[in-house]
């Protein structure tokens, strides 16, 4: 049973991940003008918030660090920002789709 537990408990740390790298892209969008390639963006948004939100979980829980955990965190946040990236592109063209 706690197995499952852990396992909702990181699905859903994964979706928070995800609307947070959306909602900082679209503010930084807005302050770098457009400098920045946003798939780049993205990625480097994801990488900050998944491997902080790792170290501190990392912290709080007392777990020590190994290298492969955060090879693990890595590729977790190449996730998420392939979820972010392409997520949100598919739900404005949905959003976009029901108001016509």
């Amino acid at each position: 049973m706690e197995s499952v537990l852990n396992w909702s408990v990181i699905i859903s740390i994964i979706g928070v991940l995800v609307v947070l790298t959306n909602i900082v892209v679209q503010v930084l969008k807005k302050v770098t003008w457009d400098k920045l390639p946003t798939n780049a963006l993205a990625m480097i948004v994801s990488l900050v918030l998944t491997l902080g939100a790792f170290f501190a979980y990392c912290s709080i829980k007392g777990i020590a660090v190994v290298w492969y955990m955060v090879f693990a965190a890595v590729v977790l946040a190449f996730m998420v920002a392939y979820a972010a990236m392409f997520g949100f592109d598919k739900l404005k063209e949905a959003l976009g789709q029901i108001h016509k």
